[in-house]
Formats: structure tokens, sequence, C-alpha cells
């Protein structure tokens, strides 16, 4: 009893310690996630980031002690469920963090009774199989399989399981023999947190793509109204000097100034007029 005692008191120290000393700390599920994918994750994340895996109770215990000396970390415990919860630890902001767990997905192959996560199709064309009782197990499973030049191949594409309709064991089975792994498994992050700011799981899910196009959008609007309002910055003074130039330009062409840089155009523009009043003349 005394060792259990000692234990738990040493895990909340490591806890908490860890906790305090870092600048960003999450609340991940890791229910369903299989023991050799969560160290295939764990590993893969050497350097970047630290998982701890405990009990909810003491997890709770360790976020109000390093509550002392980081304020706003409580706000992590209502996250903290009965499943199978961890604390993840890191250096890098919580974007980049979530990222990178994002990018470390690992996949997985179906057993049957699961939530397909996206349309599960098949293309047409060869299969890796030799003709045998294989075909028949493709076949149970809708797949418009045949044997072929002494080959198994699929002869059209199939749509065997749309996104949120449950994968049934035999298609599950067609679907391993293909080596096709629907689903995914990766560290469920319920929320981040950094400096008493919480980011919850839908905050931290930012599209790259679109955050960065519309990055660019907002970059050049706001260019284009400091330009328009004649606003200076290091930015928009190289545009309103460029505008300033050819305006100065053609101020000076049509007014028949010559100056260095007009004198070609006005020698352009004479040489117009000329040649229209010598096709007048010579209609005349």
């Amino acid at each position: 009893m005394a060792h259990t005692k000692t234990w738990k008191t040493e895990n909340v120290k490591m806890l908490s310690e860890s906790i305090r000393t870092s600048r960003v700390v999450g609340i991940v599920s890791i229910s369903g996630l299989p023991a050799p994918q969560f160290q295939q994750i764990r590993k893969k994340l050497n350097g970047v980031a630290q998982i701890h895996v405990s009990r909810a109770k003491l997890i709770k215990l360790a976020l109000v002690e390093a509550e002392k000396d980081v304020k706003g970390l409580s706000q992590l415990e209502e996250l903290v469920s009965r499943d199978q919860t961890a604390v993840i630890c890191s250096n890098q902001n919580p974007f980049a963090l979530f990222r990178t767990l994002a990018e470390n997905r690992t996949r997985l192959a179906a057993k049957g009774g699961e939530i397909a996560p996206d349309d599960i199709e098949i293309k047409a064309g060869d299969t890796a199989f030799k003709p045998g009782p294989v075909v028949g197990d493709l076949q149970k499973a809708g797949l418009p399989a045949s044997i072929e030049g002494g080959k198994v191949v699929i002869k059209k594409d199939k749509l065997l399981v749309k996104k949120g309709e449950v994968i049934s064991p035999v298609i599950a089975s067609a679907l391993t023999k293909m080596e096709i792994f629907p689903l995914t498994a990766s560290l469920d992050v319920k929320a981040m947190f950094e400096e008493g700011l919480l980011y919850r799981k839908e905050i931290l899910d930012v599209d790259q793509t679109q955050f960065l196009a519309e990055l660019a959008l907002a970059s050049r609007q706001a260019l284009s109204l400091a330009v328009k309002g004649g606003y200076f910055t290091p930015e928009s003074v190289k545009v309103m000097l460029g505008d300033a130039h050819k305006n100065a330009v053609n101020l000076s062409v049509n007014a028949d100034i010559p100056t260095k840089e007009t004198v070609k155009f006005l020698l352009s523009k004479a040489s117009a007029q000329a040649s229209a009043l010598k096709s007048k003349t010579g209609d005349a």
C-alpha cells in the first residue's frame, strides 16, 4: 500500500514538473489506439514532444500542482476524462504541434463494425492476386472481380462504403487482403494550453493551404487600401512612388514638356502626328 502511495506521489511530481516547464501542454485521448501504433507515434515525436500516460485523477492533481506556477492550467482539468487520457508537453507552438500530430497518423486495417471516415472506392484494374478462392471473397464483398489472362482483376470502379457508413466484416476482410487500410490511428487532441490561452481542437485544426490563401488575399487588400488611402508603409510607399512616377511621365507627355524620360514618348507622339497629317494632306 505504501509502495502504491509513493508511486502516485512520484508520478504526480514528475507530471507537474513536465507540465510546468513546457511551453505547450495538451490533453489527448489514446482510447482505441492500439499499443504498437501508440509506440510508433511516440517514437516519431521523440525530440518534439513528450507523452505522459497516467490515471485521470493523477493528471488532474498534477495540473492543480502546476497551476501554482502557471496560471490558467486548470482549464485543462475538465478535458481529462476517465478513458485513456494522456498529457502531451512540448516547446512547439500549439498549431505547429497539432500539425505535427496530424502528419504522424498511421493507417489501420478495418476489422468490421467501424465507421468509414471517408468514401472507400476501389478502382478498376489488375490485382496482385493469383486465381483462386480470393475471387469469391472479393465478390462477397461486392467487388466485380473476375479472372482474366491468369490474373484477378476488378472489372470496374466500385464504391464499397460511403463516408459515415459501417464497414462490414466481409468488406473489412476484403480490404485487408488488398492491403487497403481505411482507418487512421492518431492521438485525439482535446485542447492545448499556451501562455494562459486554451486552444480547443476546432481552433487548432486549421487548413493550412486555405489559411495561407486567405492571408495572401488579406495582404493584397491591405496594400491596396494603404495605397488608395495614401498611408505610407515600407510596402505601400514603393507602389505609391511607382504610381506617382507614371503619373508624372503622363503629365509631362500630355503637356509636351521634354525631359530625359519623356523625350522618347514626345518624339513618338510627334512622329505619329506627322504621319497622320501627311496622310490627310495626301488624301486632299
